[in-house]
């Protein structure tokens, strides 16, 4: 407000607000936008291949906060599926590096547990976790299957050869969604595509909303 002559340029990764507030409201035009598709199609990230396995879980009466779902009742609800999406990654996960995105951190160690009763070399990291720098370079250099976390690696987390991922945190928010999704586009010698293992519908919710946001198709 105080340089009222000065031209104003922003520059944001992440377009779309949890508030669903548009960022019309401080700049007066788009000059330039680049999106997850374009990037895909140029090259410079690898394509996504969606493979959706429907839960019959019911969210209704989970309540809101700060205009998305709220974390507790989303754990909640996830409990009673956890056994038998372990059982589905079991048929579809083998061989590829995965991370899994969950709501709760102590929902995301329950599922770990029952990752390894399944036969999985699994770890799991959350804000607290006095190794997590030991147990992400295990993981990246493949001495571990697959990754939990309660939201801890959605941004600021870098793993190229990630190559699966499955997001059981509900979400009405298209940037979350694309940010979790994200962490497995990175180029990685010998991957092909990234494998988006969709349990909840998150896929065609977003596309119904967003129909140019993702490049998904069914392998």
């Amino acid at each position: 407000d105080w340089f009222d002559d000065a031209h104003v340029l922003g520059v944001t990764a992440t377009p779309d607000r949890g508030d669903m507030r548009n960022l019309g409201e401080v700049f007066d035009s788009l000059a330039y936008e680049y999106k997850l598709t374009q990037a895909i199609r140029d090259g410079y990230l690898c394509k996504i291949m969606a493979q959706t396995l429907p839960l019959k879980l019911d969210i209704s009466t989970v309540g809101m906060s700060g205009g998305d779902y709220a974390v507790q009742g989303l754990g909640t609800a996830l409990d009673p599926y956890l056994d038998q999406i372990a059982g589905q990654m079991a048929r579809y996960c083998k061989g590829r590096k995965t991370v899994v995105f969950l709501p709760l951190i102590k929902t995301s160690q329950k599922f770990r547990e029952i990752l390894e009763e399944k036969g999985f070399r699994a770890a799991e990291v959350n804000g607290n976790s006095q190794d997590r720098a030991e147990i992400l370079a295990a993981f990246d250099r493949g001495e571990y299957q697959v990754l939990c976390n309660s939201m801890l690696l959605t941004e600021g987390w870098d793993c190229p050869s990630v190559d699966c991922i499955i997001v059981l945190r509900p979400t009405k928010v298209r940037g979350l969604y694309c940010q979790m999704v994200g962490r497995g586009t990175r180029l990685s010698p010998g991957k092909d595509h990234l494998l988006l293992l969709d349990f909840l519908w998150m896929t065609e919710r977003h596309e119904l909303c967003h129909p140019a946001s993702l490049i998904c198709s069914n392998p």
